[in-house]
């Protein structure tokens, strides 16, 4: 029964990764960069959620759909005054960007938000679901079935809309996407913004089961882990990736000492990269012509 107690928080903290890791997959296979401020939107998302809930007194859902909806826009004007500007330039220039973006946000938090701990109000803390022997926060399901959520609502959307097609498209061939008129730049603008709006997600998700402070975003570096243990270019791998570096910490934090138990996430990449570089789901593609 531990060990399933223990699964059931790896599944919850990996779907956590994997809803970041998402983000940084959509915003690379559209735009082939790499936004490493992608745990800080998750941060920052978290924030915003604690500002319309507690601060100014929302409820727990409209405060959730007021998160997401600001930090499309967000993500939107990130692309457009940050990163647009950076086009052509080498993918070097265009890293460090985002590394230092992540700085930023997270001096812009402490400014604005203080750097002592604050917890997010929510209807899922101190509830438990008991199956027998088996206890399970409402705050873990409230993260399982979210992910489950978006995992079947990105599906449909990439498959059966317009929109989500022509992002595809436009992830492929970026001048075959224009020339059929798809308009790429505003394309790219979208990416963002969902990859935004997911970063604000698991900021919701995560706040029940975890404090607010500014370095929370430090777990976008975990995230990324579970990105290139996935196969960095694929949304299913993201999740897969993030739920066996999830599951794998809790069953190290029981088994190892903690010093070693903490670098699982990156032992793991280290092994990926020498083993399978490509990941699990080798989806980084050649562009079709």
């Amino acid at each position: 029964m531990e060990v399933l107690q223990i699964l059931i928080s790896g599944v919850s903290q990996g779907c956590v990764y994997g809803l970041i890791a998402m983000g940084f997959v959509l915003i690379y296979k559209a735009t082939e960069m790499v936004n490493f401020a992608q745990g800080e939107l998750m941060m920052l998302g978290a924030y915003l959620a604690y500002t319309f809930i507690n601060v100014l007194g929302m409820s727990y859902i409209p405060g959730f759909i007021a998160t997401v909806i600001s930090m499309a826009i967000i993500g939107v004007v990130i692309e457009r005054g940050v990163l647009r500007p950076m086009i052509g330039e080498p993918p070097f220039a265009v890293l460090m960007i985002t590394i230092g973006l992540g700085f930023i946000l997270r001096a812009v938090a402490g400014a604005i938000w203080g750097t002592e701990t604050k917890t997010l109000s929510n209807p899922f803390t101190g509830s438990v679901a008991r199956i027998s022997d088996l206890s399970v926060g409402y705050e873990n399901l409230a993260i399982i079935v979210g992910t489950l959520t978006l995992c079947v609502t990105f599906y449909l959307f990439f498959r059966f809309t317009r929109l989500g097609i022509a992002m595809q498209a436009a992830s492929q061939n970026q001048l075959a996407a224009y020339y059929v008129g798809i308009p790429v730049k505003r394309i790219y603008s979208l990416v963002w913004a969902l990859s935004a709006s997911l970063a604000a997600v698991a900021g919701v998700l995560v706040a029940p089961v975890s404090l607010l402070e500014p370095v929370m975003g430090f777990i976008g570096i975990k995230a990324f882990c579970a990105a290139i243990v996935g196969g960095f270019g694929s949304l299913p791998g993201a999740i897969l990736g993030g739920l066996i570096v999830g599951v794998a910490e809790q069953f190290a934090n029981l088994y190892l000492p903690p010093g070693i138990a903490a670098t699982t996430a990156y032992v793991m990449l280290l092994v990926m990269l020498l083993v399978r570089p490509q990941g699990l789901f080798a989806s980084i593609q050649q562009k079709k012509v």
